[in-house]
């Protein structure tokens, strides 16, 4: 039994440190911070200046990399990779980062974003000979670079990635370089920041205070960034584009300690709980959020409303990805395994739950029957974003469209299958006003099916 079956999965993570005596062991602690974006595997290849040498496996980083195992991974720089699977199977194979020898050297890769024409490029690579290891996308991108003639690594790189569309933030390491790039549309984030004469870059901010390295800057769209002895150098090799920076990073996916697209995750959820509480205000006792990443919404409606913010749901951090349920149903099982309502704070009280976001929907019915059950006289259901209709080709691992339960329902109705009293969605305007986006520079495909890319043929490759 899958117990994280219904809520949008979280990416990957990508970090790296050039320049530090103990690189790996930084790059180590900066994956544990940015656990939250993929608990399938994790990887951590390092240079010593001459060799790359390289551990990938499947679980937890906490688990997988020791003091002792970390003493395999010398040098002055590296970069790891935490994975979720958006394209490719789960096995130590997909692990990144993926590492070749070709003619330009030494080079590792790992990606957080997806390439919806991944499929198309891999058939054309094998009929040219090229052998994979995995079923990745991101492993195209380093066969089309071992392939493509050009003076040095980075001519190859800037070359490939030109011709490549999709989302995908990337860190590169060769013996002597580490090498960050964003494509031209921003679509995942990638921050740049500074540890006395080191550098780190990742995924989110909130890394960077574990390692107490200076949060320096965002690296833009379509930014090449090279950070060798000599210092950074900036290159920007591809055609500009509409930038589409993904708002559900900042719905659900960040940490709120961190700071993306140049705003605090924090502030974003609160102010959009606020706004959700203009839109959708009624009258209760309780304010309670579905945690862990409703919560900072729930602070915003419960300022907003002035209704009391009550944690009247404990989530169990605790917990592994799979369980067998009992032969005899025990009712709400999955659930009460992640959740679990204080009866003396939602008892005889009307109650304004608040999540992030619906997708099938069979969680939330299951959430407000636990609440109810636990004496509650109304629940009313407030998420933080629009209705879900579509699912993403971008990075993140979502349902098909037919598995969306607001693409196949009616506000109305998604309210009566999931039982609540009353159900509310943050409107598009209110979000976007919320977390001070422009229309014209987010991706909101997954509320608006309208996508920034062409991805006719992307349902085939990405699933």
């Amino acid at each position: 039994m899958d117990l994280f079956s219904d809520k949008f999965k979280e990416e990957c993570a990508v970090f790296g440190v050039f320049g530090h005596e103990e690189a790996s062991t930084l790059t180590q602690l900066g994956l544990f911070a940015l656990q939250h974006r993929g608990q399938e595997a994790c990887g951590i290849v390092s240079s010593d200046g001459a060799e790359l040498h390289q551990i990938r496996r499947l679980g937890l980083v906490a688990d997988n990399f020791d003091e002792k195992t970390l003493q395999l991974l010398p040098g002055r720089s590296s970069i790891g990779h935490s994975r979720y699977s958006t394209a490719g199977s789960s096995s130590v194979r997909e692990a990144q980062p993926f590492s070749v020898t070709c003619q330009h050297g030494k080079i590792a890769i790992c990606h957080n974003g997806n390439l919806p024409f991944a499929g198309q490029k891999r058939q054309e690579l094998e009929s040219q000979g090229a052998i994979f290891s995995s079923t990745s996308d991101t492993e195209t991108i380093l066969h089309s670079i071992a392939r493509t003639p050009a003076s040095d690594v980075i001519e190859a790189i800037a070359k490939v990635l030109t011709e490549t569309e999709g989302a995908f933030s990337l860190l590169f390491l060769t013996p002597d370089s580490l090498i960050a790039v964003r494509d031209p549309r921003g679509f995942r984030p990638l921050v740049l920041g500074k540890l006395k004469d080191a550098w780190a870059v990742g995924s989110e901010s909130c890394a960077f205070d574990l390692i107490d390295a200076e949060y320096v800057r965002e690296i833009e769209a379509g930014e090449m960034l090279v950070i060798d002895e000599k210092g950074l150098r900036s290159f920007y090799p591809f055609e500009k584009k509409q930038r589409a920076v993904c708002t559900f990073e900042h719905v659900y996916f960040s940490r709120p300690d961190s700071f993306i697209f140049g705003r605090s995750v924090n502030q974003s959820r609160h102010l959009m709980g606020r706004q959700l509480a203009k839109e959708h205000p009624v009258e209760a006792d309780i304010v309670v959020p579905v945690p862990d990443s409703g919560v900072a919404a729930a602070i915003g409606y419960s300022a907003e409303s002035n209704i009391s913010f009550r944690q009247g749901i404990i989530r169990n951090h605790y917990i592994g990805r799979t369980f067998i349920e009992p032969t005899q149903s025990i009712r709400s099982f999955g659930v009460r395994l992640k959740l679990n309502p204080i009866r003396d704070l939602i008892e005889g009280r009307r109650v304004i739950l608040v999540d992030d976001s619906i997708v099938r929907g069979t969680t939330s019915k299951k959430i407000v029957g636990m609440v109810r059950e636990a004496g509650a006289t109304e629940v009313h259901l407030r998420i933080s974003c629009p209705p879900t209709i579509s699912p993403c080709y971008y990075g993140v691992n979502t349902p098909r469209k037919a598995e969306l339960i607001a693409a196949q329902m009616s506000v109305e109705e998604v309210r009566n299958y999931i039982e609540a009293d009353s159900l509310g969605y943050l409107s598009m305007e209110g979000m976007l006003d919320s977390i001070g986006f422009e229309p014209n520079s987010s991706c909101v495909a997954c509320w608006s099916g309208n996508y920034p890319t062409d991805i006719a043929n992307g349902e085939m490759d990405v699933r």
